[in-house]
């Protein structure tokens, strides 16, 4: 019973970190990019989106249900408009994006599912295919939905570009995170 309870309250806890680490790099990047602003939900710059996809890599399931729990409490009360079904898309497919081109990409390029084997070329294609199913869903989406000048090509291709970069900013910080504090452990020594 242990072991079960153990189980459950670990895959919360990867839900709730999940959705606070999310909401919490959405409103740095909301304020840090704010000038690079396409159009409603379409960023030049968008750092959760690296975030979404190393979150669902690393925790799966429950990574994609908190990000989606999250996308759409940021959706619900903030720029969109507050009907329920667009808000409700909007997180299904913030969360569920990643998590699908995750299934993808471990079926596909034989990504072991603890990311033992997970090299610069695997990462590329993951951010890849992610950033193209999530702007292609949200765009079918916003259109779907009649939001202004959204399911167009230019918000498409900006979306997708924002995802890309923003997928490869965050990673470029990790790692020069990561590389300080091996540095420092090792001065420290």
């Amino acid at each position: 019973m242990s072991k079960v309870f153990s189980s459950t309250s670990a895959w919360f806890f990867q839900l709730l970190l999940s959705a606070l680490t999310y909401s919490i790099l959405f409103y740095c990047n909301a304020a840090v990019a704010s000038s690079l602003t396409f159009g409603v939900g379409v960023n030049w710059v968008y750092l959760p989106a690296g975030l979404r996809l190393f979150l669902t890599l690393i925790f799966g399931l429950s990574g994609a249900i908190g990000i989606a729990i999250a996308s759409f409490l940021i959706s619900y009360y903030g720029d969109f408009p507050h009907d329920l079904t667009l808000c409700i898309g909007i997180g299904l497919i913030s969360g569920f994006a990643p998590y699908f081109a995750r299934v993808f990409i471990l079926k596909n390029i034989q990504l072991e599912s603890d990311l033992s084997n997970l090299n610069i070329y695997k990462l590329g294609i993951c951010i890849l295919v992610y950033a193209f199913l999530s702007a292609g869903l949200h765009q079918w989406w916003f259109s779907t939905m009649g939001l202004n000048e959204a399911g167009t090509l230019d918000h498409f291709a900006v979306m997708v570009f924002g995802d890309v970069l923003g997928s490869l900013l965050l990673i470029a910080v990790v790692k020069s995170g990561m590389d300080l504090l091996k540095r420092f452990k090792q001065t420290a020594r």
